[in-house]
């Protein structure tokens, strides 16, 4: 591995950890500058497909609508494996996300554990997400009592 391997998987790791930070400001606007302008957004919640979006228009709406449903937003990235190819770049990313949402006299706190299947590209200098399959893999809901 040379010095621009390390950089590269640096500017990967920056960008999978950005994505997370604005996911919990709910700064979904400001994500779209990490997605390519015909990005593609899979996701899967178990094996069902939950939503299919691409460009950055369809990916804010998606994202949006899902977030608006919640007032606490936490994500925990763990590992990421990155395989280089030049210019592209291929990629797994695990992530804990924790979503808090009131009902009715009491918060409940929904847990999706995630493992993102990302595509990758270096446009303008810049890496950006190409493509992302985001399988959410087991999700639990529990109750929280204040």
């Amino acid at each position: 591995m040379n010095l621009q391997d390390i950089q590269n998987r640096f500017e990967l790791k920056y960008l999978v950890d950005h994505f997370s930070n604005l996911a919990d400001e709910k700064k979904v606007a400001e994500q779209m500058s990490l997605f390519a302008a015909d990005a593609e957004v899979i996701t899967y919640i178990g094996d069902e497909l939950f939503a299919h979006a691409q460009g950055h228009a369809e990916i804010e709406k998606v994202f949006a609508d899902y977030l608006a449903q919640f007032h606490t937003v936490y994500h925990l990235n763990g590992q990421q494996t990155v395989e280089l190819h030049g210019d592209r770049a291929e990629g797994i990313a695990y992530c804990q996300v924790a979503l808090v949402s009131n009902k009715d006299d009491h918060d409940e706190m929904l847990t999706h554990y995630v493992r993102y299947n990302d595509s990758y590209a270096k446009i303008n200098g810049r890496w950006v997400i190409q493509k992302r399959i985001a399988h959410f893999m087991y999700s639990e809901t529990r109750t929280i009592h204040k």
